[in-house]
């Protein structure tokens, strides 16, 4: 049992590997290239616009939740609100231009509609109620990581004219990638690891082929929703195991469930999403992807039932996605940058240019 647990959570880390490194590449970019007040402008406050916003956004990038992860902490800690980050989390991992031309491949054009339109359900949905709630205290990096570098002169016309070169796009650029390989990383990675180590221990007792055993309806939905909330299942993955689900009978709206609650979130993207936003904002994140989530099924299969579409007749077959040298390489990767010492190792065979002298 236990060398299964462990072949499962390698699987697991060999799958979310990719997509996680892609993350934090794009959580660097974010750092780096857009500024706090560009943030703030589109994805500030906890109204409907920014929080629709976030959630298309989001929606076409091929992360995962683990992915996700990243990139969500650094817009929150750039000035983005409560309810936008959290759309952004939830529309990233639930529905990508990869796992979408998957499902268009594998489950036909009605499933694939359903997923696209429900990740985005689900995250404005969410991010609305958890915009809703207030941190008892801000996260120190979301207001103080950048110190003011002006001196308080910046109503003069030559103090704050004097660091030239962080502005320049290399500086910024490694700045970016500091921040991403070292501060979220170091955030985010014992939760990863606990995350991970849970989805294998999921995977390898209760395996998603057995849940075809519970059924359709409300009662196996609510099943399907609580145990894919905490599963780790990237969205692309996720997609074959639907199509054997259907094929065993469960209904399209059940499928869908599990289509949108596994991969949208994972116990680790739980406990990074405590941390940042707190427990009263986790509550509301748990409760608004299991309410809409079931929602959605049940309105997916009360209309096809309405309209007698058979989704059944759908099903395609499409290949894999991702070679194994990529996930293996992905994976010592990030190993490398998340311990400590083999960071430290790295750091000094890799010159730093020294800034220059104002």
């Amino acid at each position: 049992m236990i060398a299964d647990i462990l072949n499962e959570t390698l699987n697991v880390a060999l799958t979310a590997a990719p997509w996680l490194l892609l993350g934090l590449l794009a959580a660097g970019a974010v750092k780096a290239l857009i500024p706090e007040a560009a943030l703030q402008r589109w994805l500030g406050g906890a109204g409907l616009a920014a929080t629709a916003r976030a959630a298309v956004v989001g929606a076409p990038l091929p992360l995962c939740s683990c992915g996700a992860i990243p990139t969500a902490l650094a817009l929150h800690r750039g000035g983005a609100g409560r309810g936008p980050t959290t759309a952004f989390l939830i529309g990233t991992p639930g529905v990508g231009v990869d796992s979408l031309a998957i499902s268009y491949a594998l489950l036909g054009p009605v499933m694939a509609m359903a997923r696209a339109l429900g990740a985005i359900v689900t995250a404005i949905t969410t991010g609305l109620l958890v915009g809703r709630t207030r941190a008892a205290t801000d996260h120190p990096e979301a207001t103080g990581a950048e110190p003011d570098t002006c001196g308080g002169c910046c109503g003069t016309d030559t103090g704050c004219a004097t660091p030239e070169a962080p502005e320049r796009f290399s500086a910024r650029l490694r700045s970016g990638l500091h921040y991403a390989f070292h501060d979220v990383l170091d955030d985010i990675r014992l939760w990863l690891v606990i995350g991970l180590l849970v989805a294998g221990t999921l995977l390898a007792l209760v395996p998603p082929a057995t849940l075809a055993a519970w059924g359709s309806g409300l009662a196996a939905m609510l099943v399907m929703a609580v145990i894919g909330i905490p599963m780790y299942l990237c969205a692309t993955a996720a997609t074959p195991i639907a199509v054997g689900l259907i094929a065993a009978g469960v209904s399209p709206g059940t499928v869908l469930v599990f289509l949108l609650a596994a991969p949208i979130t994972s116990l680790a993207t739980l406990g990074v999403f405590r941390r940042e936003l707190g427990t009263p904002a986790l509550v509301l994140y748990l409760a608004g992807i299991a309410a809409t989530t079931i929602a959605l099924g049940l309105a997916l299969d009360a209309g096809l039932a309405h309209t007698g579409v058979d989704v059944a007749t759908q099903m395609g077959a499409a290949g894999e996605l991702l070679p194994a040298w990529l996930e293996w390489s992905t994976l010592v990767i990030l190993i490398v940058l998340a311990t400590p010492v083999l960071r430290r190792w790295l750091d000094r065979l890799i010159p730093h240019p020294q800034p220059r002298s104002a």
